[in-house]
């Protein structure tokens, strides 16, 4: 077989990597197309996938993507491809089409919008949760899990606390991670995250209480600097896993947090009803908030909780019992769509 994988952001090479990875030790030919977006290529190079660069995050988008289209249908025609697998892209979907191959979507976002609109009509199979709430009709196959459980499932994923103790951190001290993003993805336009006064707040009584790592998207502010976190990307999920709390207003370390059994507050400023989180919500893995002030409360009274570890690793436990491992969904659904 013949695969050929799209990847545009840092949570689709966790997406994929175990795929990927599968397909090659099957024997599968597997190409990888990559985007220069945040630590993307970091972490393609640190998991050893080799891969093409395509295009750049730019200011403008119309100019990368369309570029980045052309470039992506150039290697397909020279690679030749059985199926092409994606999350939701444009670029994959479009370049599929005219090749006439098959495209697998993986999609678990009901807010995608315009990007939903452009790439689920000329995908082949549009996978998704069963919670997620849309519906692509015949296309559509839906399966019992989340994402995060195509990389963060205990057949795929044992926290490793070496990385933090070379980094500098002790993963047996009580520590919080913050996450911020920079709130420019085109389903997060019009909103903000955590304002400077806020999030100062948050910084300073959680470091009160234990050690802070703070992680950003777009660099941090220089009055957090000393919080960076020391730990490269490849290790940000031993550093969630024995993280006694999360905070941050990104949706994908929020639902990485949860399904690693740490105490979970999401700062969500859309106040979208996501299905996803809402699952997670009904499992008490997350606590989202749509205050910036609620959500700090929160945090704050979660890292005085002593018992909201245990809490947290009993109701993971119900989580794994009643979803299943993605990856193994997912090269069973490529190689059937392959034929």
């Amino acid at each position: 077989m013949r695969l050929l994988v799209d990847v545009t952001h840092p949570a689709h090479v966790h997406l994929f990597k175990n795929a990927i990875e599968a397909f090659r030790d099957e024997g599968a030919a597997v190409r990888v197309a990559s985007r220069e977006k945040d630590v993307t290529t970091r972490l393609l190079d640190a998991y050893g996938i080799p891969h093409t660069v395509l295009s750049k995050k730019t200011g403008s988008v119309p100019r990368e993507w369309v570029g980045r289209e052309l470039r992506l249908l150039r290697l397909a025609r020279n690679f030749g491809p059985d199926v092409v697998l994606s999350r939701l892209n444009p670029a994959a979907a479009h370049v599929s089409r005219l090749l006439s191959v098959p495209n697998v979507v993986f999609h678990d976002n009901e807010v995608a919008g315009v990007v939903e609109r452009v790439t689920a009509p000329f995908a082949s199979v549009v996978a998704t949760p069963t919670v997620y709430r849309g519906d692509f009709g015949d296309k559509h196959v839906r399966y019992r899990g989340f994402h995060e459980l195509a990389y963060l499932h205990p057949a795929r994923f044992t926290p490793d606390p070496e990385p933090l103790r070379r980094a500098g951190v002790d993963p047996d001290a009580p520590y919080a991670v913050v996450r911020l993003v920079d709130m420019t993805a085109h389903h997060d336009r019009g909103h903000d995250g955590f304002d400077t006064d806020t999030l100062g707040r948050l910084v300073s009584e959680l470091t009160e209480r234990c050690d802070v790592y703070v992680t950003a998207e777009d660099g941090l502010p220089a009055e957090l600097a000393s919080y960076a976190t020391p730990v490269p990307p490849e290790a940000m999920h031993d550093l969630l896993a024995f993280a006694d709390l999360y905070v941050g207003d990104s949706g994908t370390m929020a639902a990485e947090s949860a399904v690693l059994g740490t105490p979970t507050v999401r700062f969500d400023p859309l106040g979208a009803s996501l299905g996803n989180f809402d699952a997670l919500a009904e499992y008490g893995l997350v606590d989202s908030h749509t205050d910036a002030e609620d959500a700090v409360e929160a945090a704050l009274a979660l890292a005085d909780d002593s018992d909201a570890d245990e809490r947290w690793r009993r109701r993971r436990r119900d989580l794994l019992a009643e979803n299943i491992d993605v990856t193994g969904f997912m090269t069973e659904l490529v190689a059937e769509v392959a034929g």
